[in-house]
C-alpha cells in the first residue's frame, strides 16, 4: 500500500495591522506543514494577489472587513472556490461566531490563542476540518436547535442592519412598548442614552419612527 504524503498547506496572510502581519509571517515560516504563499493588509490589490497565489486556506484577522458590503470572502469564493478561511484574534462573541459561520469561515481563533493553535487550526482546516473555541461550540449547537423549531433570529439582517449589542437589546424592549424612560430605569442607563440609541437604530433601519422600526424587526423575525 503506497502511502501519499500531504504538500505543505498554501496559506494567505491578511491583516491590517503591520506588526501582526510581519510577526505572525516570520512564526508560520518556521512551522512544519505550512507554506506562506503571501502577507498582505485587507486592499482590493491583496484581492488580486490571492486569486493569483491561488491559497488553500487565508488567514483574516477582521470580521467587519470579511463579511460586510461589499463582501471580500464573497468575491474570493467566487474566484477561489476551494478557498478555506480562517478569522484569528477574534472576540469571544456568540453573535460574531454565529456571522462567520453563516458567512462561510471554516476556523474561529480567539486573540488569546497561540501560534501553535493558529498552525493546527490552518491544518485541520486544510484537511476539511472546522475549528472553533469549544466555548462557542454550545452556541453553533443551540442556534442550529432554534432554527430548526424556527425560533432563530435572522443574523443576516442583524448584520445587514449593523446594530451594535446594546441596540440589539433595546428591539425586544422597544418592541414591548416600553418609553425611552423606561427602557433607561431597566437598563440602569439615562433617558438620552437611549434617545441617542433610538435615533441610531431609526437612521440604519432608514424609518421614520419607532413603529416602523419595529414592524421591519418583526417582518425579518427579530422580535415578537
Amino acid at each position: 500500500m503506497i502511502s501519499i504524503v500531504r504538500e505543505d498547506v498554501a496559506v494567505y496572510l491578511l491583516a491590517e495591522n503591520r506588526l501582526l502581519r510581519e510577526a505572525l509571517a516570520r512564526i508560520l515560516g518556521k512551522m512544519g506543514g505550512i507554506r506562506l504563499v503571501g502577507v498582505s493588509p485587507p486592499s482590493s490589490e491583496a484581492l488580486c494577489e490571492i486569486v493569483a497565489n491561488e491559497p488553500e486556506v487565508l488567514l483574516f484577522d477582521s470580521i467587519g472587513l470579511a463579511l460586510g458590503e461589499p463582501g471580500l470572502l464573497s468575491d474570493l469564493h467566487r474566484s477561489v472556490p476551494h478557498l478555506k478561511t480562517i478569522l484569528f484574534g477574534m472576540e469571544d462573541d456568540t453573535e460574531k461566531f454565529l456571522l462567520a459561520v453563516r458567512g462561510g469561515i471554516l476556523g474561529y481563533i480567539l486573540k488569546d490563542a497561540s501560534a501553535r493553535e493558529l498552525a493546527s487550526a490552518i491544518r485541520m482546516v486544510a484537511n476539511d476540518e472546522a475549528v472553533c473555541p469549544p466555548g462557542l461550540c454550545r452556541a453553533l449547537f443551540d442556534f442550529v436547535a432554534r432554527q430548526a423549531t424556527g425560533q432563530a433570529p435572522n443574523v443576516r439582517v442583524m448584520q445587514h442592519l449593523r446594530l451594535s449589542r446594546r441596540e440589539q437589546q433595546l428591539v425586544q424592549l422597544l418592541a414591548e412598548g416600553l418609553t425611552n424612560k423606561e427602557i433607561a430605569g431597566k437598563l440602569n442607563l439615562s433617558e438620552q442614552t437611549i434617545k441617542n440609541h433610538v435615533r441610531n437604530m431609526l437612521h440604519k433601519g432608514r424609518v421614520r419612527d419607532r413603529i416602523e422600526f419595529v414592524e421591519l424587526c418583526r417582518d425579518h423575525g427579530l422580535c415578537a
